[in-house]
């Protein structure tokens, strides 16, 4: 697996082109996002969306458009996709596949794992495949997502900490702003979270 990452746009949000036998997966593609993605990809099979937040999705459907590939996003965002109190302008985007909470996908033999993690957003969710986290705004390193936003919720974002912070695994978490960190790193301030939410 080969991951690229650039931050786009005033807010830095990471944009990531995940590569797996020859199949590359384009995660969180943002303002500006497109003249990079198509630079970088040869082998474009599908757009992915975290969660529906406008610094995340812009570049959606220009790329569905130029690439020709599907739009996946979580089901609970797709109203967040076509209209943004923060951005009017948002150019609107409508998803292919409403993914359902908890869906895992299969690319022919590449799997692709939503897991819903609702607070930030009602359909926040991480995306993994193979041995990386995408977790887009549910979890940084050393903070979490904002629940102050229209559609937020802090009594979901404490009920996903607690499941987060179940895990039983270890992956290498790869955000939706700022550097990686690993789940079990940041399990340990779960609790602290959970705490001051």
């Amino acid at each position: 697996m080969n991951i690229k990452v650039k931050p786009m746009g005033e807010y830095q949000t990471n944009c990531y082109i995940v590569t797996v036998n020859g199949k590359d997966f384009i995660i969180d593609p943002g303002i500006g996002a497109t003249k990079w993605v198509i630079d970088n990809v040869t082998n474009p099979v599908a757009i992915l969306n975290t969660h529906g937040h406008f610094d995340h999705v812009w570049s959606n459907a220009e790329l569905q458009e130029k690439l020709k590939i599907p739009l996946y996003t979580p089901k609970e965002d797709t109203m967040l996709l076509s209209s943004s109190s923060w951005m009017p302008d948002l150019p609107p985007s409508k998803p292919d596949v409403e993914v359902e909470p908890n869906q895992e996908l299969d690319f022919d033999g590449v799997k692709v794992k939503f897991t819903h993690f609702p607070g930030h957003t009602p359909g926040c969710s991480t995306i993994e495949i193979e041995d990386a986290m995408f977790s887009g705004d549910f979890i940084f390193e050393r903070s979490i997502g904002r629940t102050d936003f229209p559609y937020s919720s802090p009594t979901q974002m404490r009920e996903s900490l607690e499941r987060f912070k179940k895990i039983p695994y270890d992956k290498t978490i790869y955000p939706g702003h700022g550097g990686t960190t690993t789940i079990r790193e940041e399990q340990q301030y779960s609790d602290y979270w959970i705490g001051n939410l």
